[in-house]
């Protein structure tokens, strides 16, 4: 199942910028509701938490996700009555969805909005652009910005940006992993780079150019960037591929975030006989959502690899574990959904991010139990004291530490290859 925006959902956004999920909605003010004493978004019964997310344009595939998995985790809590939280209160979670569309003007208007809106804190969100947009506001004000799913690893510098902390490993850790799988081969390889000439880019070549280092079998060919359309369009780079295919090189370096633009590469490579190993990034090599979605002929490449930490919804013994039958028994739950313009998806999510909000989710709740008094400061310091803790679908060896303050809450990738219906574990190219 292809995740694209719902009509019904993209009527609900108010100003095209506004998309509210109300899983039980009641607020507070400093000073007021329930708690004299909390911050703005608690109450003793409620919590309200806001996510900006591109729901609409070229990313929304992804940014859909990124709030769907916690819409759905957080509605199955809701209706066993709620967490309990570490001042022995219980409350429900409350989700608000903004969409900022991929724009990063859009994304610092969603923060002004959830201050006014009286949200506790926000993150999950997808984007690293739309993230940093309101970054800096976020701390100013004290606000957390928690668990935002991008690798740039300015998030989850606790000295600079102790409000902050991402989600998903950083753009370098994921470069790494794939220059350490091409280097480990010990077989002589070329490649070609293109990339982002954005943060997200130069992180995943960073990354990859340690992964290499001391090795003797690996070359770069040459490096290409191209500059990110606004709004998460898609980005003509067909001259770029025609100059890296002119290489001859073997792999590609893929450090590309934008779901049409990686479609449109595999169908151009396809087409004109330069069918190298693929190295993807993690957000953009979905099976379903960007791989066989491109209708390029996947079998041309000798092999299509990228990294992760979780496992996927697609994968074959998902839908029979205990785990992955709650996730997608919640994920397609309409009472979840219901009037809130965010409709339940219908199938298998095809993007990873659906099950990383769930995650993401998990480790909101472990934060939750933690807080000692209604504010943003325990909460804050509740998320950063989680450690050993293991969330639904992590691959073996993964697991939650947020305690460092120099890192995401997931520091663990692992390399993975293309299996013609979902990805394994991969040791090295071929």
């Amino acid at each position: 199942m292809k995740m694209t925006p719902n009509p019904r959902r993209s009527l609900m956004i108010a100003g095209a910028s506004l998309g509210v999920v109300a899983l039980a909605l009641t607020g507070c003010s400093r000073g007021g509701g329930d708690t004299a004493t909390s911050d703005p978004g608690i109450t003793d019964t409620t919590l309200t938490f806001g996510i900006t997310t591109p729901i609409t344009g070229g990313t929304a595939g992804p940014g859909n996700c990124t709030a769907d998995g916690a819409i759905a985790y957080f509605g199955g809590v809701n209706a066993d009555g709620g967490v309990t939280f570490g001042d022995g209160k219980t409350r429900k979670i409350e989700i608000k969805v903004y969409d900022d569309k991929y724009d990063a003007s859009q994304a610092l208007t969603n923060f002004q909005q959830m201050q006014t809106d009286g949200v506790f804190a926000a993150g999950l969100g997808l984007g690293t652009p739309t993230n940093q947009a309101w970054r800096q506001a976020a701390e100013d004000a004290g606000f957390p910005q928690a668990l935002v799913m991008t690798g740039d690893p300015t998030f989850s510098d606790n000295e600079t940006n102790p409000y902050a902390i991402g989600l998903v490993p950083t753009y370098q850790m994921e470069g790494q992993a794939l220059g350490e799988l091409v280097a480990s081969d010990g077989q002589p390889h070329t490649v070609a780079i293109l990339a982002q000439n954005d943060d997200y880019g130069s992180g995943y070549v960073e990354g990859f150019k340690a992964g290499i280092a001391g090795s003797d079998n690996v070359t770069i060919a040459t490096e290409d960037t191209y500059e990110v359309p606004a709004g998460g369009a898609a980005a003509d780079v067909s001259s770029q591929i025609t100059e890296l295919a002119a290489t001859g090189a073997d792999v590609l370096l893929n450090a590309v975030s934008i779901v049409p633009t990686v479609m449109n590469e595999l169908t151009q490579m396809a087409s004109i006989g330069w069918t190298p190993s693929l190295l993807l990034p993690s957000n953009t090599s979905s099976p379903g959502g960007v791989l066989t979605a491109s209708g390029a002929d996947l079998t041309k490449f000798p092999g299509i690899y990228t990294t992760g930490f979780s496992n996927v919804a697609a994968a074959p013994d998902f839908a029979t574990s205990t785990d992955g039958q709650t996730f997608l028994d919640a994920i397609t739950n309409a009472d979840y959904f219901e009037g809130t313009g965010v409709s339940a998806q219908s199938g298998v999510p095809d993007f990873p991010h659906c099950v990383w909000s769930w995650q993401g989710a998990q480790i909101l709740e472990q934060a939750f139990e933690k807080m000692t008094s209604p504010t943003r400061e325990s909460f804050i310091e509740a998320l950063k004291s989680i450690s050993g803790f293991t969330p639904d679908f992590a691959l073996e060896g993964i697991s939650i530490d947020t305690t460092t303050g120099d890192s995401p809450a997931v520091t663990g990738v692992v390399a993975q290859k293309y299996n013609g219906k979902g990805y394994a574990v991969a040791t090295q190219l071929g």
